[in-house]
């Protein structure tokens, strides 16, 4: 049986952007996505450009999640934004607390991503499939990993209908965050989030910034390849197919891969897996 598969982009920021961006999904529509999430810039820089991604992808006639952060907004302006979004004809929504712009404060009327959940399920009841944010390796903010697991269960009790985690490259970290979910009741698919390897500097400086880690033996062997791409991109392939097989082999419910706005390395990993 295949494999569901989802798709994330980052709102392009120029026409040149956008047309890329078009034609790359154009060719990863080929392996019939489940959906497509759209990311959204610190404290909603990006709504504009998130939004009109999703509506161009919506009307390619595929299903569309835009993320929602809730830094610094207000129910008011969520309740717009939400108004927004259904009558684009959007039913899916990635609900993250989201990034502080630099210099920012927490303000608004949300502080956690489980009290905007709990708002959009008031506001409009099931019009939406909610996904959350899950942390194998622990939120770089989390003030324990207990503390962590707890923030991810309110989020569940709060209404979400499934996660996506962060990427990870430590298929244990995965099923030991699902594990210890169960135990705690929250029961929902937590899918797997796959970012394959095309770049060793921009992949160190991603995992710093989200807390991701690279496993000891993939970053010596990445720093071995210096500036050699076409060998980082030959070993990532391997290690991210490798990684994928082994989620689906234990049974991760579907993959949500971290594409960049590129199809290559993706589709490669598609096809190595059979899945498309």
């Amino acid at each position: 049986m295949a494999l569901p598969l989802s798709f994330e982009f980052f709102p392009p920021k120029t026409p040149e952007g956008v047309e890329k961006l078009r034609a790359v999904r154009q060719q990863l529509y080929v392996q019939k996505p489940e959906f497509c999430s759209v990311t959204y810039g610190a404290g909603g820089s990006t709504q504009q450009g998130t939004f009109d991604t999703v509506g161009a992808i919506l009307a390619e006639g595929v299903d569309a999640a835009s993320h929602f952060s809730c830094i610094g907004a207000t129910k008011a302006s969520v309740r717009e934004q939400l108004a927004t979004l259904k009558a684009m004809g959007v039913k899916r929504l990635v609900a993250l607390r989201g990034d502080l712009p630099s210099g920012y404060g927490i303000g608004g009327e949300f502080h956690h991503a489980s009290d905007l959940v709990a708002f959009i399920r008031e506001e409009t009841g099931r019009d939406f499939h909610i996904e959350v944010a899950a942390y194998p390796e622990i939120h770089p903010q989390a003030k324990s990993p207990e503390a962590d697991l707890q923030a991810y269960v309110s989020k569940v009790q709060a209404g979400a209908d499934s996660a996506i985690t962060q990427y990870f490259y430590n298929s244990d970290a995965y099923f030991r965050f699902v594990d210890d979910a169960h135990k705690l009741g929250a029961t929902v698919p937590v899918v797997p989030g796959i970012m394959p390897i095309g770049s060793s500097t921009q992949l160190m400086r991603f995992s710093d910034a989200c807390g991701a880690e690279i496993p000891r033996w993939i970053r010596l062997r990445l720093q071995g390849y210096g500036d050699d791409i076409a060998s980082i991109k030959a070993f990532g392939l391997d290690v991210v197919t490798d990684l994928c097989d082994q989620l689906r082999s234990a049974g991760a419910p579907a993959l949500h891969f971290y594409t960049m706005n590129q199809s290559a390395a993706t589709l490669e990993i598609v096809k190595r897996l059979q899945l498309g």
